[in-house]
């Protein structure tokens, strides 16, 4: 009987030392793509979140652990994900994730159980449209595609314009008809769009069409390992015009891809690189970071925007003074003239960030930030 009563007091122990262990810790969940096609966004994103995990490791007294899943790529795999984050480890905000689809998956999943997340870099619209609890660090395709169109329109000078699209990906499909949109009210002529699959490597017959009806400008709304491929294959059957592509192509080793094929090549992406000029305090301090960290790999917008997304949250639990679902989802609504790597932050009433749109260029094999612009809507 004495020995069952200590083993019990012994259990009691070891139960109450738990709860008071996890009463320490506020766990806030990521879900990336680190495998699969989109792993190289996600892992960047990854990296800069767990950077930022380093300089801010405590919020509210506690201790924050980062609980990260990886979605495969897939959009199931991704609904899965943060229902393990919120049932399972029982996270109080998440993060992610790269790929428009991916976030629209999760989206679902976390609205119905009341979790705010934020996406670092998801743009299309409807990842955002409707729901009470997804918010985003980034602006929206309609935004940057007007953004590409402006550019391509009064910088470079393209007047009959082509689109390659894939037609797997609601951000490729999206951009690209945002891209059209602004074009078109700027003046542009369009020829009638080219599509492929994700996986695909050949795409000779769309560019050998494109090119015999006259286009001056390709767009290439796509991730940057295919759009390499395209960029290379376009040259090599002989188109001389601009061609540009969207945030996805903000790639470390998209010039190790795409090669000389990739000179002059432009694509929109976030308001932040290692080389802009005006740089921010913010955007100082993480750049000196990553490079003290990562010597090998520079800092882009992905993983800038991962970074930015931690903050966030960790200071709108700060602001919010709690925890509670209800309250965290009111602080990052109201979240005003943030300051983050890539910017000011303002969280708008569709939950989107507003944010200037980057430009930059591929010269002499690197990549290098050209421009902001505010797009002609």
């Amino acid at each position: 009987m004495k020995l069952r009563n200590v083993l019990l007091g012994v259990l009691l122990v070891m139960v109450m030392a738990g709860m008071a262990f996890s009463a320490d810790v506020i766990k806030i969940g990521v879900y990336e793509p680190m495998t699969g096609q989109m792993a190289f966004g996600g892992q960047l994103t990854v990296d800069g979140i767990k950077l930022a995990q380093e300089q801010a490791p405590m919020v509210l007294g506690k201790k924050v652990e980062l609980v990260i899943v990886d979605n495969k790529s897939d959009k199931v795999e991704a609904a899965n994900a943060v229902k393990r984050l919120i049932e399972k480890e029982k996270v109080v905000a998440i993060i992610g994730s790269y790929g428009s689809s991916l976030s629209m998956a999760g989206g679902e999943v976390a609205e119905q159980a009341g979790i705010p997340v934020i996406t670092d870099s998801a743009t299309n619209p409807l990842v955002t449209q409707g729901k009470k609890y997804y918010f985003r660090m980034c602006f929206i395709d309609p935004y940057q595609g007007a953004a590409a169109a402006t550019f391509a329109y009064n910088n470079m000078g393209s007047r009959k314009a082509a689109l390659l699209l894939d037609v797997a990906q609601d951000y490729s499909v999206g951009l690209g008809k945002f891209f059209k949109e602004s074009y078109s009210k700027l003046g542009g002529e369009l020829i009638p769009d080219y599509k492929y699959q994700s996986g695909d490597q050949d795409f000779t017959a769309q560019l050998t069409d494109m090119i015999s009806k006259g286009a001056d400008f390709l767009f290439i709304p796509s991730y940057f390992a295919e759009g390499a491929i395209v960029i290379k294959q376009a040259r090599e059957l002989g188109f001389e015009g601009a061609i540009m592509g969207g945030d996805a192509m903000d790639n470390p080793d998209f010039v190790k891809i795409a090669g000389d094929a990739g000179e002059g090549f432009h694509f929109t992406t976030f308001p932040y690189a290692p080389e802009m000029p005006d740089m921010n305090p913010v955007a100082q301090k993480f750049t000196e970071l990553w490079i003290a960290k990562f010597p090998d790999s520079p800092p882009n917008a992905n993983s800038a925007l991962g970074y930015d997304c931690y903050m966030f949250v960790r200071d709108m639990i700060e602001k919010a003074g709690t925890t509670d679902s209800e309250k965290l989802t009111e602080a990052f609504a109201s979240a005003k003239d943030w300051p983050g790597v890539t910017g000011l932050t303002t969280i708008n009433e569709t939950h989107d960030a507003e944010k200037p749109v980057g430009i930059k260029a591929i010269k002499d094999g690197k990549q290098v930030y050209v421009a902001s612009i505010q797009p002609e809507l």
